[in-house]
């Protein structure tokens, strides 16, 4: 059964710093490309962030310089460090799994696995 599990979400401070987690179970991690998503009230889903099988990493605008994504393939696990969070991070945050080389931020359809989200509040 594979199954992909977020945490580190909760509320933080505008300013402040929040990693989060995507645990991969079921899969090899080593043969899939990991996408973060996010899913604020009212809006459309977006890609946040993505690394591929060799490690090149992708990032939303809004996030660039922000954010980092890493892997660590032994401990099947995917991080999402956040700094500076904004009130406009906001949102349900998804990890997904990519069967293959590449990552996009622009085409979920093509992530075969999901994650069940964990919620970010960025809020004074």
């Amino acid at each position: 059964q594979v199954q992909l599990v977020e945490s580190g979400g909760g509320l933080v401070q505008p300013g402040g710093s929040l990693r989060l987690s995507c645990a991969v179970s079921g899969i090899p991690l080593r043969d899939y490309s990991i996408g973060w998503f996010r899913q604020a009230p009212g809006k459309e889903r977006e890609g946040v962030s993505c690394i591929s099988l060799s490690g090149q990493t992708y990032y939303a605008d809004s996030v660039k310089g922000r954010c980092t994504i890493s892997r660590d393939n032994a401990k099947s696990m995917v991080y999402l460090q956040m700094n500076r969070v904004e009130s406009g991070d906001t949102a349900v945050y998804y990890c997904a799994a990519n069967y293959g080389l590449g990552c996009t931020l622009y085409a979920a359809d093509v992530y075969d696995y999901w994650g069940q989200g964990t919620q970010v509040t960025a809020s004074s």
